[in-house]
């Protein structure tokens, strides 16, 4: 049975495009206090790994060893439960996108991975700290995180 895996990589250094993005969407009157990006993957698996040992297959170390995808010295990746945006999270899809491995990873294969999908998350948070509510996290990809054009916004 197949089983599909969730991997979310985000800078561990300062993100311009976050801060832009916040500045805007605070000028916009949109109340967020704190807006953080990843590049979400999902990997469709060939087989279902272990619920208890779901690192053991090694995707995390495939990921971190794929320049492509991945750098030591910007990135940090952790594999998230589930497979859907958290609370106060909306994925942005590319419309049309090829799930494709080849296309997705530059040609350069991830043992045990049929296919993988790139999204870009967003993550808000309301002027009291904690994840912002539905309407305030689609309000926002209205605005200004998705051009419906070529996207698609997720939310939870």
């Amino acid at each position: 049975m197949s089983g599909l895996r969730c991997v979310a990589i985000s800078l561990k250094i300062p993100d311009n495009e976050a801060f832009t993005a916040l500045t805007t969407l605070q000028r916009l009157n949109l109340p967020i206090s704190r807006l953080e990006r990843a590049d979400i993957w999902l990997f469709q698996m060939l087989r279902q790994c272990s619920a208890q040992a779901p690192e053991a297959d090694g995707l995390l170390q495939a990921v971190q060893s794929n320049e492509l995808l991945f750098n030591p010295n910007k990135h940090v990746v952790r594999e998230r439960p589930g497979s859907e945006p958290r609370e106060g999270e909306v994925w942005i899809e590319e419309l049309g996108q090829d799930p494709s491995l080849r296309a997705q990873l530059g040609g350069k294969k991830i043992s045990g991975v049929r296919s993988a999908k790139r999204m870009r998350g967003w993550q808000l948070y309301d002027e009291s700290g904690t994840p912002a509510g539905r309407e305030l996290v689609s309000a926002a990809a209205e605005a200004l995180l998705c051009n419906p054009a070529i996207e698609r916004a997720i939310l939870s």
